[in-house]
């Protein structure tokens, strides 16, 4: 019945979205957000030689009357023109839709392979070569890098918003490249001014960094933590955080907030990973490595060298635990958003700390739903500009 219902409301909101731009024409719906819905889009007339557009796009569109989030999102995308690294943006458009009301679209560049959320879902648990870990990992840094250096902090790194490309550069088949997307959550880094104090958590909850859940800051190195979980992630196959079925949002955040747990890094990972994870993974956001030092590190260094080497897949056979046990640290019940082909969707296990653009406003209560972490990531949505 369920099922049912929201397969309704899926075709009343492509319905309700739809309608073209000039030059494209919208496609099936591909994946859904907290501040719009994802279409796939086809040029009307590729060979047009007067085209400043490719032949297939993404389209992220929400009415416009409550479009600010996504409006706000095409700025940043704005202010992140040219990098390689970061999902290509061409520009907005509004357009009508059968209701005669107004929809905004942001026409993005598609990404044919999906993301690494469903990479490394397919892995079953092994998680991916060490060459694709290393690969996607400097793709991702060098994203971060020109993110921090142009003044911003992403706040939503993790798997489900790296996309990955077809590899246009080297003409591979069945090769992709891994793009950072979705900058719904984005804000200004503070950049040497006295730390400030964010209102509201931006984010998703697994890769959240300590100093955001404890003294809700948000700046540059708390990307750099969300990497190390990513980075982990691709590794192993499995969540940073080890944590049992279940086990609720509230009591995930109080983990991250705790002193003495910390992310369990596998035996097996190599030298130079482990090295790399520690750098990332430091509780104290002072001490935690920068973009452009973990550039430099041997990790993500020499990879072209490297490629085609084969390197066989990580086994994780032991795990190496930093942390105290969390059955020590808890209570009774020992505590343990996209561009791509596929449809997703980032509402079931969502909750909010403030208002969206069309929420009500949450008197200071957290709310936060139980929800199974091995299956469902849960999101923080709130107002990119709060």
């Amino acid at each position: 019945m369920k099922k049912r219902k929201a397969e309704q409301l899926e075709e009343e909101e492509e319905e309700r979205l739809s309608n073209n731009g000039v030059a494209w024409s919208r496609g099936p719906l591909i994946g859904r957000g907290g501040f719009g819905s994802v279409y796939l889009a086809n040029l009307k007339n590729p060979r047009s030689r007067n085209s400043c557009y490719p032949p297939v796009m993404a389209v992220k569109s929400a009415e416009v009357s409550v479009s600010s989030s996504l409006q706000k999102e095409k700025e940043v995308f704005d202010n992140l023109i040219g990098c390689p690294q970061i999902v290509k943006c061409f520009g907005e458009e509004v357009t009508d839709n059968e209701d005669g009301e107004m929809v905004y679209n942001v026409l993005l560049e598609y990404a044919g392979g999906g993301t690494l959320a469903g990479l490394i879902k397919n892995s079953n648990g092994a998680g991916l070569p060490e060459l694709d870990v290393k690969r996607y990992t400097k793709s991702i840094l060098e994203g971060i890098d020109y993110i921090h250096t142009r003044g911003f902090v992403h706040c939503d790194l993790k798997p489900d918003n790296i996309l990955l490309v077809a590899d246009a550069k080297r003409g591979l088949e069945g090769q992709f490249v891994a793009k950072i997307g979705d900058f719904g959550l984005a804000k200004k880094a503070e950049n040497g001014k006295r730390r400030k104090v964010d209102p509201y958590l931006r984010g998703t909850a697994l890769y959240m960094a300590p100093e955001v859940v404890v003294d809700h800051v948000q700046e540059p190195p708390c990307d750099i933590w969300a990497l190390g979980c990513i980075v982990l992630e691709m590794i192993t196959g499995k969540s940073a955080w080890d944590l049992k079925p279940d086990v609720t949002t509230e009591q995930l955040l109080k983990t991250i907030g705790n002193r003495f747990a910390m992310p369990k890094i596998p035996v097996e990972v190599s030298k130079d990973g482990k090295d790399f994870l520690i750098g990332c993974l430091v509780r104290n956001p002072m001490f935690r490595l920068t973009a452009e030092m973990l550039l430099d590190h041997p990790f993500v260094s020499g990879l072209e060298e490297e490629r085609g080497s084969g390197l066989e897949k990580i086994v994780v056979v032991e795990e190496i635990d930093f942390s105290v046990p969390l059955s020590l640290i808890g209570d009774e019940n020992d505590l343990g958003s996209s561009y791509s082909s596929g449809e997703t969707s980032f509402t079931d296990s969502s909750f909010s700390f403030g208002w969206s653009d069309d929420d009500e406003e949450i008197d200071g209560e957290q709310q936060v739903s139980s929800v199974s972490v091995q299956q469902h990531r849960p999101i923080c949505t709130i107002p990119s500009g709060a």
